[in-house]
């Protein structure tokens, strides 16, 4: 399993940073392009994303090939 994948408010607008990693993995204008970006890498890592708001909190979060609460069915 990879690193989850987090998308954070940067300086230079959105940041995709791996779980624990102290530098950007990518830096977008948009937050819409961090988080196709994240996606992919958590798709490819069959891990998770973090989308953060502007005010830092986790506001939104999908699960990639390791969902901790897979639906019951």
């Amino acid at each position: 399993m990879g690193k989850n994948q987090h998308v954070v408010k940067h300086p230079d607008g959105w940041a995709v940073k791996g779980a624990g990693n102290g530098r950007a993995t990518k830096v977008t204008e948009t937050q819409n392009e961090a988080i196709n970006s994240a996606k992919e890498i958590a798709k490819n890592q069959n891990s998770e994303m973090f989308i953060h708001g502007k005010n830092g909190k986790i506001r939104e979060r999908n699960s990639y090939g390791n969902d901790p609460f897979p639906p019951k069915g």
